[in-house]
């Protein structure tokens, strides 16, 4: 049975994160940022490991996957309405991620330590705190 584009319009803004409010957008870029960056933590240390790190580990395409992942929270980030210059700056992470992460050994290593998705969601947390302070979450 097809659903009419004003149902699926109407579902989708009910269901949690699914809607374009600041809110839910707020909430799939902190559920991708924590499938990038975060899946589980490296026994022994304190680290976060995720698919940016694992993935990465296939020469070049892997990179690219995630890079295209980090893309995507730039994107959301542009519907926000964000200035041009975090954008850029967003960008740049993404950027300096994936050319670096295409080195082979090294790369891996740098995406261990270099966190641009968590760098990025950061920017966009004090965006969404300052410009709408009703999406912040209080964790307790």
């Amino acid at each position: 049975m097809p659903v009419a584009q004003d149902q699926f319009e109407r579902i989708a803004r009910d269901l949690p994160g699914f809607g374009n409010d600041p809110h839910s957008i707020r909430q799939r870029v902190e559920a991708m940022e924590t499938l990038l960056e975060g899946l589980f933590v490296i026994p022994g240390t304190n680290r976060r490991v995720g698919l940016d790190s694992l993935v990465g580990l296939i020469p070049v395409i892997g990179d690219f996957v995630t890079a295209a992942m980090g893309a995507w929270i730039v994107w959301e980030a542009k519907n926000l309405g964000m200035p041009k210059w975090q954008l850029v700056r967003m960008s740049a992470n993404v950027g300096v991620d994936t050319v670096l992460g295409a080195i082979p050994f090294v790369g891996d290593a740098f995406d261990f330590f270099f966190k641009s998705n968590t760098k990025n969601l950061r920017i966009i947390r004090k965006h969404l705190d300052r410009h709408h302070p009703e999406t912040i979450i209080i964790e307790g």
